[in-house]
């Protein structure tokens, strides 16, 4: 890694340090995997008067070589209902990630746009055809799953219930909490990872 791809990378955790510090976060937070400074993991509160309100979105991010003249890689390890999101894989469909990235941009500012398209899905620009399709046809139940969806997959209480289910396996809760999301709160997975499979 080249030291201005440190540098920026630095810097970039700085500031999200200070706004976190002042309570700036805009309902977004990041930390890194592993103390490795190009794998992050990025969190984002689900904004209100949507379907994803109260829910709490794990985002996998990881950061090319080339960056920051390339978009960084990022994916949601929480399930969403979303057009612009696959259903299966957390697959992303946004602009700036891919052909829109310039380096002004910054990985806070790539979270912001995936924080403002759960608020203004656009079904004509889908990574997911099936929920696309329901938001356009079906709207009311596409609400109903996405608000199912988001109280299944990303609240808060489901996830501390997921942390207190492997602590009464016996596992330490520092490295119960750190398993669950490096596997996107997948209590499977994080269970095999823990039992060393």
């Amino acid at each position: 890694m080249q030291k201005t791809q440190t540098n920026r990378l630095n810097k970039e955790l700085q500031d999200f340090n200070e706004r976190q510090k002042k309570g700036e976060d805009s309902g977004i937070s990041i930390l890194l995997v592993d103390q490795n400074i190009t794998h992050w993991k990025g969190f984002i509160n689900g904004p209100s008067d949507t379907p994803y309100a109260n829910g709490y979105f794990q985002v996998d991010i990881v950061i090319p070589q080339e960056y920051p003249y390339k978009p960084p890689k990022m994916k949601f390890d929480t399930r969403i209902w979303h057009p612009n999101i696959s259903s299966q894989t957390g697959a992303i469909c946004l602009d700036i990630l891919k052909d829109e990235w310039s380096p002004a941009l910054s990985i806070r500012t790539a979270l912001l746009s995936l924080q403002a398209l759960l608020c203004d899905p656009q079904p004509d620009s889908p990574q997911d055809a099936v929920v696309a399709n329901q938001f356009k046809t079906q709207k009311d139940l596409y609400v109903k799953t996405a608000k199912e969806w988001t109280q299944n997959y990303a609240s808060k209480n489901k996830q501390e219930e997921k942390v207190q289910n492997l602590v009464n396996l016996g596992f330490e809760v520092g490295k119960v909490r750190e398993a669950l999301l490096r596997f996107g709160y997948d209590e499977e997975q994080a269970a095999n990872f823990l039992l060393g499979g």
